[in-house]
């Protein structure tokens, strides 16, 4: 007979903690669960509210920095490169928008401009500067400073949460300015004191021919041979390192500094304009004239390389002996002509010399046309396509006893350098060609007001600043270039940077 045996199972006894009752460890786990849920609904509220405050800092900076740079662009050192700054800042900053949905509304409590990059320098208001404009040429634009609503938010759960604000306040700030200039750092003295001015001036308006700075357009001119002071030649150095009014170093403009930014045709000032600048008298061609004409191809002997220093599109040269658009140059530039203490060309007085001849006029109009007194406007910028100019049939007028050219280029501001193919057109080498620029012939020449003072380390006013156009390359000697009309300094901004 079989005999089962009964046992009794007894549970074993849970471990204790040493010193405390087992009851009183029931619902840790729930004490656990509620601290890190506050701390995951903490994280959260932060996760969800920083977002927004993130992206505002974001749009916010992004229209700081485009509306500061493209302020600073438009500053040269005048009253109306303030004004131009400012309503070029307002239509940039009114581009953007926050919350992804409002356009910012400007203020120009929201720009200070100052001489100097460093954050901590002198900042004055808009107005301010409209008053005393020269040397500004950088901008600080300040988001604090705006009153649309574009500085602060509503957040979401911090203020519920951690009994903080419910609102939050973010803004930006940045400074722009120039770093260089398209200026090559060679210097003439402006031949008349005249941005402008019409010739013949017996004549009737209609018939004037705009003469800027004594200079007219489509006369070729070389630039060696030229002063409104005296039979000798004036020509300068620019310093391409020294602001105007600042301290200068008499290094600054040795071959060595200068030679680079003969290549470039860049200086690396904020401006040339608005204060006295340093020159140095007078320019040495027969060091630099290699620089010049890495423009045509030639890099051999030079420092120029064509990454930083490209050729032109058009490298041919437009040879008083070779040219086919006009008839029977006699020379490159018109023929050098002195009286009353001036030297100038032969095209310069007013009226006509009586013993000029068709060749002594040289090469005309293989960049710009002559243009047209009475369509000119102080004050006022010129239109992209130019002022109105002369056709080819008032050379008689114009250049007595010439006359209209065989085989010029057809009607409408086509000129001979602007061929793309023929006889006016020939293009870089193989290994350049991708890296030419169109107008890199084109030298903006800074136009002292002369006399400038005796000695060789000097100071100088700038005038204006001419376009001059190389027709041929420049020799030991000779730096023939065709006047092609003045440019704004505005236009000329090489590189706008932010600056922390």
């Amino acid at each position: 007979m079989r005999v089962y045996r009964i046992t009794e199972q007894v549970a074993k006894p849970r471990r204790r903690v040493r010193g405390l009752p087992a009851r009183r460890q029931r619902g840790a786990f729930a004490v656990m669960f509620a601290g890190t849920l506050l701390l995951m609904l903490g994280i959260c509220a932060v996760a969800l509210d920083l977002g927004p405050i993130y992206n505002r800092k974001a749009e916010l900076h992004a229209m700081a920095k485009a509306t500061a740079l493209a302020a600073a662009g438009q500053l040269d050192g005048s009253a109306a490169g303030v004004s131009a700054a400012l309503a070029r800042a307002a239509a940039t900053a009114e581009t953007y928008k926050y919350s992804y949905r409002y356009n910012f509304v400007w203020s120009d409590a929201a720009i200070r401009f100052s001489t100097s990059s460093a954050r901590s320098g002198n900042w004055i208001d808009a107005e301010t500067a409209r008053g005393r404009p020269a040397g500004l040429y950088y901008v600080e634009v300040d988001t604090s400073m705006l009153t649309d609503g574009s500085d602060s938010g509503d957040t979401m759960l911090m203020g519920a949460l951690f009994s903080a604000s419910p609102t939050f306040t973010v803004s930006d700030r940045a400074v722009a300015g120039r770093s260089n200039l398209r200026i090559t750092p060679f210097a003439v003295c402006a031949m008349s004191p005249d941005a402008a001015q019409g010739r013949p001036k017996a004549a009737p308006l209609a018939s004037q021919e705009l003469v800027e700075f004594g200079f007219r357009r489509g006369v070729n001119y070389d630039l060696m041979q030229l002063s409104p002071s005296g039979a000798t030649p004036e020509n300068f150095i620019v310093d391409p390192i020294a602001a105007p009014g600042q301290a200068y170093a008499s290094t600054n403009t040795s071959l060595e500094n200068v030679g680079p930014f003969v290549c470039s045709g860049k200086v690396w000032t904020p401006s040339v304009m608005g204060g006295s600048i340093h020159v140095t008298r007078p320019f040495p061609l027969a060091d630099l004239y290699r620089q010049l004409n890495s423009r045509f191809d030639e890099y051999e002997g030079n420092v120029c390389d064509p990454h930083g220093a490209p050729p032109d599109f058009n490298i041919l040269p437009f040879a008083f002996d070779t040219l086919k658009f006009m008839d029977k140059p006699g020379s490159q530039s018109a023929a050098v002509y002195t009286k009353n203490s001036r030297l100038e060309t032969i095209a310069d007085p007013d009226p006509n010399l009586a013993t000029n001849t068709a060749p002594m006029y040289g090469v005309l109009w293989s960049y710009a046309k002559a243009a047209k007194f009475s369509a000119y406007k102080p004050n006022a910028a010129e239109p992209a396509n130019g002022w109105a100019t002369f056709a080819t049939g008032d050379w008689a007028t114009l250049y007595p006893p010439s006359t209209k050219p065989a085989s010029y280029p057809g009607s409408g501001s086509t000129t001979p350098y602007g061929a793309t193919a023929g006889d006016n057109y020939k293009a870089p080498s193989d290994a350049n060609l991708l890296l030419s620029q169109a107008g890199r012939r084109v030298l903006n020449i800074p136009l002292l007001a002369c006399p400038v003072p005796t000695g060789t380390d000097v100071q100088a006013t700038v005038r204006g600043i001419g376009r001059f156009f190389m027709t041929v390359q420049a020799s030991q000697t000779s730096l023939h270039a065709e006047f092609a009309g003045l440019v704004p300094e505005s236009a000329l901004t090489g590189q706008v940077e932010l600056y922390p």
